[in-house]
């Protein structure tokens, strides 16, 4: 049996003592890392439970560095879920070795040392682009006329969820057109 959360769907997975398996996004960027967090977190409402085993692709997948790997393996394992890192080829139980614990955190440093190399050339490449006229950033939501709509419609006390869904935009990103000189 396969439980499948919206919105995940990848390499990742819990599998549970019953043989059941979470998939969980391969690809985890920092909102779906939020997301992978509050499923770990949420041990006590029964996601991850005592037996269960998280699979997860790569260490960098699971955490964006060294302390917080170290934090979510130790709480975890001290729950009695074991954890496998696949590309790593590592498991950990919670009755693990002084080497085991040497290769978390090695590994584990050099995932977060690949992370931060990865994000230096992205931004250097950004800055190329920019200075060559070919990046704009991304393309805005609505444009100056719905803008216009959304604040006359704010203005006169329309609820700003529903103006939101309306808009087919998140309501953070109706309040930075909000902030945002008219």
């Amino acid at each position: 049996m396969i439980r499948r959360s919206a919105g995940f769907g990848g390499n990742n997975a819990i599998k549970t003592q019953h043989g059941e398996v979470e998939l969980i996004d391969e690809d985890i960027d920092h909102a779906h890392r939020i997301g992978i967090a509050n499923v770990i977190r949420g041990f006590q409402l029964g996601y991850v439970r005592e037996g269960d085993t998280l699979v997860v692709h790569s260490m960098d997948r699971l955490a964006r560095n060294l302390d917080d790997l170290r934090r979510m393996v130790q709480q975890l394992t001290g729950r009695g879920v074991r954890i496998e890192f696949v590309k790593e080829s590592l498991a950990f139980t919670g009755e693990d070795s002084p080497m085991a614990n040497l290769l978390l955190s090695v590994m584990g440093a050099f995932a977060e040392f690949e992370r931060a190399l990865i994000r230096e050339r992205q931004r250097e490449g950004i800055s190329l682009a920019k200075q060559r006229g070919v990046y704009r950033g991304r393309k805005k939501a609505l444009n100056s006329n719905q803008v216009e709509e959304l604040q006359r419609r704010v203005e006169s006390r329309e609820p700003k969820a529903a103006l939101a869904r309306e808009f087919g935009i998140s309501r953070a990103t109706l309040y930075e057109y909000l902030r945002a000189p008219a």
